[in-house]
């Protein structure tokens, strides 16, 4: 997509400039707002117009002066208005800013898992390593602590990680189950969650899950508290080791926003291990959202926003890609594109095989 620059006066650009300075103090504001019940209190009284400072104060057993502190600069950021009688009501970036599951879920997990870390960008920056990782615990990727995450951290981690694929599920079950296959691989499966859809799409089919460790414990107890111990197995892995691999007897292997994960190299690695371990008619199947595929602004300058989470935080060396890079990573593994597919508003399912001896030449 073409990104469009909106043309501003000096006194516009200074104002933007400004409010970049001191986006962290607006965005502390805003947690506050919704933590301590602020917006939902004045959405409430919408249809009275509105209360005051000092009303909200007396409802919500807070003091004026701290209320008052936070409304103002909720009203220069456009998140409340006033009226002349001193009443407070949403703006509908409020209202978006509190009631919007999207929103919700980005702002938690900006919160409680990065917000800390990112401190650390410029050292990520030049060392290639998530130099923020340490504010969550002692790990060299997050991937490898998320089982011991904090409560708040572990659900807004798999809130945020689930909200931008779980709608597109459904959709990716039909595709999948009319090419009927019989054992499927997830690799990167965290706790399971589509592996259990695909069991309770198909009666038929036999899922093995791909994970490391910690992640493949959570997955396993989940499927046997579900009943589907008999059909769902595991098989550990640590994919950033010197020669990962997989078993094979694949029909199809998946992989839903798991390759953003890994830098270039380490994708080709593990596209080349799943080559390997498959038949000539076996695929393999990636979701991603590209940053290239995305029809709103908004959309990818959230990718592209994820990215430093990756830089700092995740693994040091990994982003939101744009198809055009995955497209030739896919050939270097040695496979080549078979379907190309638009998923929901923001997906892209890659349906792959394995290149011929020939084609490998």
């Amino acid at each position: 997509m073409q990104t469009t620059i909106k043309k501003m006066n000096a006194i516009e650009a200074l104002e933007e400039a400004h409010r970049i300075a001191f986006a962290p103090f607006i965005f502390q504001a805003s947690v506050s707002l919704r933590k301590l019940g602020i917006l939902d209190y004045i959405f409430d009284q919408r249809d009275n117009g509105g209360p005051t400072i000092n009303e909200i104060s007396e409802k919500l057993s807070l003091s004026p002066y701290g209320v008052g502190v936070l409304l103002e600069i909720a009203e220069t950021s456009n998140i409340v208005t006033k009226n002349l009688d001193s009443k407070f009501e949403l703006t509908k970036v409020g209202y978006f800013l509190n009631y919007n599951t999207t929103t919700s879920v980005n702002l938690n997990f900006t919160h409680d898992v990065c917000y800390k870390g990112l401190f650390y960008l410029n050292e990520s920056i030049k060392s290639g390593k998530p130099e923020g990782l340490k504010e969550l615990g002692q790990w060299n990727t997050i991937y490898e602590g998320l089982s011991q995450l904090k409560p708040a951290e572990k659900k807004s981690w798999f809130d945020f990680d689930h909200h931008y694929s779980d709608d597109i599920f459904d959709e990716a079950l039909e595709i999948i189950f009319k090419r009927k296959p019989k054992t499927l691989f997830d690799i990167g499966g965290n706790t399971g969650k589509f592996s259990l859809k695909c069991c309770n799409f198909n009666e038929d089919v036999d899922v093995k899950i791909i994970d490391l460790p910690g992640q493949l414990n959570v997955a396993l107890k989940n499927a046997e508290s579900n009943g589907f111990k008999d059909r769902v197995s595991g098989h550990p892995i640590d994919w950033l080791s010197e020669n990962p691999q997989i078993p094979s007897g694949a029909d199809l292997i998946w992989m839903c926003q798991f390759l953003d994960c890994f830098s270039e190299d380490e994708i080709v690695k593990v596209l080349s291990t799943c080559a390997n371990s498959m038949d000539d008619n076996a695929e393999l199947i990636i979701v991603e959202t590209f940053t290239d595929r995305q029809h709103f602004k908004s959309s990818q300058f959230i990718l592209e926003a994820t990215s430093l989470y990756f830089t700092v935080l995740a693994n040091g060396n990994s982003k939101m890609y744009p198809a055009s890079v995955f497209l030739k990573l896919i050939d270097k593994a040695g496979l080549k594109l078979k379907e190309d597919i638009k998923l929901g508003e923001y997906h892209t399912m890659l349906i792959c095989e394995k290149k011929s001896p020939e084609e490998t030449l």
